[in-house]
């Protein structure tokens, strides 16, 4: 099978460990993984910010990067989103862009949906940190609410043996990050994600997953800024030791 990997702006300038790591995961279960040179940006920022024309241009770049693909995968849902819930408003007005759009977000994937639905974890390998034995997942609003990704995370973590999920309360509430909002609304973002921070640290687990960089970050920074030692985890990154 052949992959197209998106690595995602934050990925590739903040934690290249993520990128990484999910390579290791697709080729571990015989995926030829491409990664494009020159993608850029899916264009997600642009549209949350309401600059459409930047969006479109982004759009049509990223579709001719990815669409010679059987399937493309990111480790991020609010990237997958993008492309498989907003390109069809973008592309609205241009019927052939459009249609190809809505035929490669049927092959676009968040990692852990296409790891568990398309490639199945049989064929996967897998291991985990043996400084770990007790976790708890943050579900990502993108992926969550847009994509339906929250039993395919779990089911993975599940296959490492000798690690426990703790449930947090709220796990499917969002920490405040919103792309842009934490900007716009510093206070009321501050407000979510010191709650979120709470629950996670309640939940007495040595570290947090989730599945999107812009929440890890958020996340992170508080935590750190409470002098909590709690690690902060991509799923990718769980799933292959590296914490």
């Amino acid at each position: 099978m052949r992959v197209g990997f998106f690595v995602t702006c934050l990925v590739d300038s903040m934690r290249p460990s993520i990128g990484f790591s999910a390579i290791e995961l697709l080729e571990s279960a015989g995926c030829e993984v491409v990664v494009p040179p020159a993608q850029t940006c899916c264009g997600q920022p642009a549209w949350n910010s309401g600059d459409r024309q930047t969006t479109r241009d982004l759009a049509i770049k990223w579709l001719k990067e990815f669409e010679a693909f059987e399937h493309v995968v990111m480790p991020s849902g609010s990237c997958a989103s993008m492309v498989v819930s907003h390109y069809k408003q973008v592309f609205e007005s241009d019927p052939d862009l459009k249609w190809r759009a809505s035929q490669l977000a049927q092959r676009t994937w968040e990692l852990t949906d296409f790891l568990v639905n398309v490639l199945g974890m049989d064929k996967l390998k897998l291991r985990k940190s043996p400084e770990l034995s007790k976790v708890t997942y943050h579900d990502s609003c993108s992926g969550l609410r847009d994509l339906g990704v929250k039993a395919q995370p779990r089911a993975l973590i599940d296959q490492l043996e000798g690690l426990e999920l703790v449930e947090m309360k709220d796990c499917e509430q969002c920490c405040g990050f919103g792309g842009t909002f934490a900007m716009k609304y510093g206070d009321v973002s501050s407000a979510i994600c010191s709650e979120k921070c709470e629950n996670i640290e309640n939940a007495n687990a040595q570290a947090v997953v989730l599945g999107d960089l812009g929440c890890m970050m958020n996340i992170q920074g508080r935590l750190a800024r409470k002098g909590t030692h709690v690690k902060v985890l991509h799923v990718a990154e769980l799933i292959t030791g590296k914490s």
